[in-house]
C-alpha cells in the first residue's frame, strides 16, 4: 500500500521549529497535521502550515547533554528543553521506539500536566502515526514529543480510584477551583487545598485489569467530550484538553505493555479531572441555547478544518472517535460549539 508522504513532509517542516513559541505557548502543528492527514484532509495540510508556521520559533539548541545519571533532576526543567530534545533524538535512533516508549512512559506519566497536557497529547499523536507506519520523520516526532513532555513535566495531585462511579458520573462530581482568574498553573496549584478533590478523584470505579482500564479510558474520553458541549464557555480552548488528553493516552495503549494500562488510566483521569476543575463554569449553558448537529462526522471534521484553529481541529479528531464508538450526536455538536466560541485565526 502506498503511504501518503504529506505527514512526513509536514513533520520535516515542523521539526525546524520548537515545541513552544512566544515563551510558553504550545506548538500544535504536529498534532493538527496528524489529525488532518488521518482524516483525509492531506491536501489542506501545507496551506494550513504556511499560515501556522509564521507564528513559531526556531527549535532551541541544547547546552548540556542529559545523562542517565541526572535525568531525574532535569525533569520539569523548561530551560533544558533543547537538551531533552537532543536526548530523545538519540534515544529513538539508537533503540526501537517501542522500547523507548515502554521505558519512559511510566517515568513521564506522573507529570502528565506537562505543557497543559500537551506533552502527552503530542506523544499520543506521534504514537498513532508510528502505529500506522514507521519511518524517520515519525520517529523524530516521537522524540520531540517526549522531549517536550520531559522538559515541562508537571504533577497533578492524584488519588487512586476506589469508588463505584462511572467516568461520566465521576467527572460530574469534580469540584471547581475557587479562583478562575489566572492561568493553568495558578488553577492547578489550588487543587491540593480544594475541598473534596481527593474524594472526587477516588470516586471513579477502579480497573481490575488492562481490558477494564482501556474501557474506562474510552468512557472517560466520551464523558469529557460530551461535558465540553454545555460547559465550553468556561474556557473554549482549555476545556478541549479534558478530552484530548485521555484520548492521547487511549491511542498510546496499543504500543504499551498491558502492565502499564491501569497506571495510564489513573494518570489520564487525574489530568482530565484537573482540567475540568480548573475551567468548568459555574453553570452550564441551557440545552435550548446549544447548537444541534445536522451533519455527518466527515462534514463535521471538514467544518473544523475550514475553521482552521488548531484546538478545534484536535477536538474534532477526538470527538469523531467518540462518535464512531458510541454514536452520541453530542460529540459532533461539541465541535460545532467550539467553532462558535473559538475565534478563527
Amino acid at each position: 500500500m502506498k503511504i501518503d508522504s504529506t505527514l512526513d513532509e509536514a513533520y520535516e517542516r515542523l521539526h525546524r521549529t520548537g515545541p513552544e513559541f512566544e515563551g510558553w505557548l504550545t506548538n500544535h502543528g504536529p498534532m493538527a497535521v496528524e489529525s488532518m492527514v488521518r482524516r483525509g484532509h492531506a491536501r489542506q495540510v501545507h496551506r494550513w502550515l504556511d499560515l501556522y508556521m509564521s507564528r513559531l520559533d526556531d527549535r532551541p539548541r541544547g547546552a548540556s547533554p542529559i545523562t542517565a545519571a541526572e535525568w531525574r533532576t532535569a525533569l520539569g526543567a523548561p530551560h533544558r528543553l533543547g537538551d531533552w530534545l537532543a536526548f530523545f533524538e538519540r534515544e529513538v535512533t539508537e533503540q526501537p521506539w517501542r522500547t523507548v516508549l515502554e521505558t519512559w512512559w511510566p517515568r513521564l506519566l506522573p507529570g502528565i500536566a506537562a505543557g497543559a497536557t500537551h506533552g502527552v497529547i503530542r506523544t499520543g499523536h506521534a504514537v498513532h502515526a508510528l502505529l500506522d507506519h514507521e519511518d524517520g520523520p515519525r520517529l523524530a516526532e516521537l522524540g520531540q514529543a517526549l522531549g517536550y513532555w520531559a522538559a515541562r513535566w508537571q504533577r497533578v495531585p492524584s488519588a487512586t480510584p476506589s469508588g463505584t462511579a462511572d467516568p461520566a458520573s465521576a467527572l460530574a462530581g469534580v469540584p471547581r477551583v475557587p479562583d478562575q482568574t489566572a492561568g493553568i498553573n495558578h488553577r492547578l496549584d489550588q487543587l491540593t487545598d480544594l475541598t473534596g478533590w481527593p474524594i472526587a478523584l477516588a470516586a471513579l470505579r477502579p480497573a481490575a485489569d488492562a481490558g477494564q482500564a482501556r474501557d474506562l479510558l474510552a468512557d472517560l474520553t466520551t464523558a469529557a467530550a460530551v461535558h465540553y458541549l454545555p460547559n465550553a464557555h468556561g474556557s473554549p480552548v482549555m476545556l478541549v484538553h479534558a478530552a484530548t488528553a485521555p484520548m492521547a493516552v487511549l491511542r498510546t495503549l496499543p504500543a504499551l505493555p498491558g502492565t502499564q494500562w491501569v497506571m495510564s488510566l489513573h494518570a489520564a483521569w487525574a489530568a482530565s479531572a484537573a482540567v475540568t476543575a480548573a475551567y468548568t463554569p459555574a453553570a452550564p449553558t441551557p440545552r435550548h441555547a446549544l447548537p444541534t448537529a445536522h451533519q455527518s462526522a466527515e462534514e463535521t471534521f471538514a467544518l473544523a478544518v475550514r475553521h482552521q484553529d488548531e484546538h478545534v481541529i484536535k477536538l474534532a479528531d477526538t470527538c469523531l472517535d467518540v462518535y464512531q464508538r458510541t454514536g452520541r450526536p453530542d460529540a459532533l455538536t461539541a465541535v460545532i460549539r467550539a467553532t462558535e466560541l473559538i475565534d478563527a485565526p
